[in-house]
């Protein structure tokens, strides 16, 4: 078609024009989640941005932060040195290492010289350049920091931390001499039964006596770490997914939230460094402040945890962010049936589900919200894996589980909680809006499974009890709308409105739209644009929890904005936000953090020692979905993606933005430029390729329904974005690049004001 019979169809009121275009290069098949594929299904230039280590097995330090004391040669251990050099280091030496971005795993020393008895090299791992130094950061809240680990160094050659006492993550090493050997019941990780303290002084005055202060030494030719995180993929840089934008930062964040799920996912045998609360199942003696990684959480070779350093257990919370995440970064979805199974072998006898995994569900821990989010585990699992036998042999379970929490949902149309547990917010009991947002978006997961994808019969019987109770809740949630505000209040009493606490929370408002249960779009748009109001400098605030701002609750604000059809502000708060969790003073540059205070200091608001921060959270990477599920629009329709919808938005802040991630049907994949012709102006193009024997719709302006291959559309921005066939002609000799487009400037925000009072107020006790 030429270009006048393009506006002879104009002028005849047509809407679009569809070619689809016949498959230029091979088919893909599809990739099991059972066999993860060795290299990466989408190379480019993209994978400038992976953050994961090319050798996990070899990972050396790129600077040295910091020296105290007698350390000849630092610069011997970094990664660009030449061989047959050394560091050395007598007591009170200290070399602080930086490594490239945040890593996990077993430090391993080869040492080339050793002089002197009870040698030891203390370790002290940090996360946060904030807190690089003699001391760890922290594991618990027991105290504010945790116990440097001692290393003992009795001969030459390698020598490599214990496995139990894998570090989860860090960024930041620091070893050192002690100035004195430690005495014996300081080095808890050793197993040689401790000699009291007094004999090992006199010991010790006698030895110094005949040998000096200075006879300990120890040379180091190589440092280096064993990285025990990610184990599904011996190449971790073999990802299954990409994104790709004019935005460098976008782009970043996109590969930190996916790094961030390979930290987060882990050795069953090296889970739960909370010794404290392991305590209360394997009765360890082990000391306050110390740390280790050797709590068996769950079977299998690989699981998805809560975080890196702190939390190494299957926690539900994330299941909504992380499985999703993990589905379209690197498939790794064995790690999610492994979290999945931790948690369901350990169901209550009413039903219910343990808050978390082992080693937690030993006491009747629970949750009403984490309960649901490990249904929407099991929905997301399905829907990017298939396993049917899985759904089967877990069917009844899920739905006895599913009943337990429907019968919470009362005449008034609303969740009525009974668990005073969430992501540690406070505020969660009685008829609450979170809890009923995620109740009714669990319920149309549960229609599908039971209907498209098991076609049980018993359930299906049950369908006309569950469309009743899902109409009451329609109602219900209204009673919680706030018209002064625009906004819905946290709960019936005194957080909601006009109360004496009233909250208008971020979580729930976010979960009332992306789940559904607010269908009108006006006020889906009013929640949207009054949850943007509320910015600050730093990210979107949490008001529902003081003082915080929480990439776990933003993730799903993100997904509210984009089920209200404001796709600007889903990438201006993950740029914002993200961005700053990137590029702000203390984090790691690499990964995502639990959460921070809103005045933008790295203190989780939830704990009292910000050492204790976890900057390595599955919860916080929401915008690696994001990204390619909507601001791409790349959706499964059923498991796998046998069918899809496409609905891509570049929004006003990008030029251009590709990306796409295989299932077992193959490959999808989503590319949209801006660019003008000579004399139609503006356009956007196109371009999917989705799996052959797959079929779905296009959102483009116009719908249509396509067979999977390859397509191509353009828009014309110029002439009532009105779309015409891609011809090769066309896309050769009349489209060119967009010169002319600017990105808008982001709008300039306050910082926000820390409640001190409150901040204390809210600081959690346990381990």
């Amino acid at each position: 078609m030429i270009l006048s019979d393009f506006f002879d169809y104009l002028m005849l009121g047509y809407n679009v024009i569809v070619h689809q275009l016949a498959s230029t290069v091979p088919f893909t098949a599809g990739i099991s989640h059972t066999s993860l594929p060795r290299q990466a299904i989408f190379p480019g230039p993209w994978e400038e941005y992976i953050r994961a280590p090319i050798d996990k097995s070899h990972i050396r330090p790129e600077k040295i932060w910091h020296v105290e004391g007698y350390v000849s040669a630092p610069e011997a251990l970094l990664e660009l040195e030449e061989a047959n050099s050394s560091t050395t280091l007598d007591p009170g030496g200290l070399v602080i290492l930086e490594f490239p971005e945040n890593i996990a795993g077993l430090a391993c020393f080869d040492i080339s010289s050793v002089s002197g008895a009870r040698n030891h090299i203390a370790l002290a791992y940090s996360e946060s350049p904030k807190f690089a130094g003699r001391l760890p950061d922290a594991t618990t809240d027991r105290q504010e920091r945790d116990l440097p680990l001692y290393l003992p160094i009795k001969t030459t050659g390698t020598t490599c931390v214990r496995p139990e006492f894998v570090r989860g993550a860090f960024k930041y090493l620091t070893i050192y001499i002690p100035e004195h050997p430690p005495k014996p019941e300081d080095v808890w990780s050793e197993d040689e039964p401790s000699s009291p303290s007094e004999d090992f002084d006199r010991h010790l005055d006698t030895h110094q006596k005949h040998l000096g202060h200075r006879t300990r030494r120890v040379s180091i030719s190589s440092l280096y770490i064993n990285c025990t995180a990610f184990p599904s993929n011996p190449n971790p840089r073999a990802y299954t997914g990409y994104f790709s934008s004019s935005s460098r930062l976008l782009n970043r964040i996109w590969y930190s939230g996916a790094y961030t799920l390979q930290l987060t996912t882990i050795d069953p045998a090296e889970g739960s460094s909370l010794v404290d609360y392991n305590r209360k199942v394997n009765h360890n003696h082990s000391p306050q402040g110390s740390w280790y990684s050797n709590f068996s959480i769950a079977n299998g070779t690989a699981v998805t945890t809560d975080g890196a350093k702190r939390d190494r257990m299957a926690y539900p919370g994330d299941m909504a962010i992380a499985v999703p995440g993990i589905a379209i970064s690197t498939y790794d979805m064995i790690s999610v049936r492994t979290a999945l199974d931790s948690l369901f072998i350990r169901q209550y006898a009413d039903g219910s589900l343990p808050y978390a995994g082992p080693p937690m569900g030993y006491s009747g821990e629970f949750s009403d919200t984490y309960h649901l989010h490990t249904l929407l585990g099991v929905w997301n699992y399905i829907l990017f894996t298939n396993d049917i036998p899985w759904l089967q042999s877990h069917w009844s379970a899920y739905l006895e589980a599913f009943e337990y929490s429907l019968a919470k949902v009362d005449l008034t149309g609303l969740f009525h909680v009974t668990s005073v547990h969430d992501w540690l917010r406070p505020g969660m009991t009685g008829h609450n809006l979170e809890a009923t947002g995620i109740m009714y978006y669990v319920m149309q997961n549960t229609f599908r499974l039971a209907d498209e994808i098991l076609k049980d019969p018993y359930a299906k019987a049950q369908f006309d009890r569950w469309k009743v109770i899902g109409q009451r809740m329609e109602r219900g949630v209204e009673l919680l709308w706030c018209e002064e505000s625009g906004l819905y209040c946290d709960n019936v009493g005194r957080r909601g409105c006009g109360g004496s606490e009233e909250t208008l929370p971020q979580d729930g408002n976010s979960w009332a739209i992306l789940s559904g249960v607010v269908a009108n779009k006006t006020r889906r748009l009013e929640v949207s644009g009054n949850l943007r109001k509320r910015w600050t400098k730093y990210g979107a605030p949490a008001t529902e929890f003081p003082n915080v701002i929480s990439p776990f609750a933003s993730s799903f604000e993100l997904l509210a904005h984009c089920a209200a059809g404001n796709h600007d502000a889903a990438v201006e708060l993950t740029e914002l936000m993200w961005g700053y969790m990137l590029d702000g003073d203390g984090f790691t540059n690499s990964t995502c953090v639990e959460g921070y205070r809103v005045d933008g200091d790295i203190q989780y608001p939830a704990y009292w020692s910000s050492a204790r921060n976890s900057h390595a959270h599955g919860w916080s990477t929401g915008p690696t979905m994001v990204l390619l599920t909507e601001i791409l629009g790349i959706t499964l329709e059923s498991p796998l993606g046998k069918t899809w919808t496409i609905e891509p938005h570049l929004t006003k802040w990008l030029k251009h933005a590709r990306g796409g991630f295989a299932t077992g049907m193959g490959r999808f994949e989503v590319v949209l430029r801006r660019m003008k012709t000579e004399t139609l102006g503006r356009v956007e193009v196109l371009d999917i390729d989705t799996p052959r024997g797959s079929k779905g719709t296009v959102v483009f302006g116009p719908t249509w329904l396509v067979k999977g291959g390859k397509s191509q559309y353009i828009k014309y921005l110029d002439h009532g974005s009105r779309v015409e066939e891609a011809t090769t002609e066309l896309m050769e000799g009349v489209l060119m690049e967009d010169d002319e487009w600017q990105r808008p400037e982001m709008e300039e925000r306050p910082v926000g004001v820390v409640d001190w009072e409150a901040l204390e107020e809210n600081y959690v006790t346990g381990p």
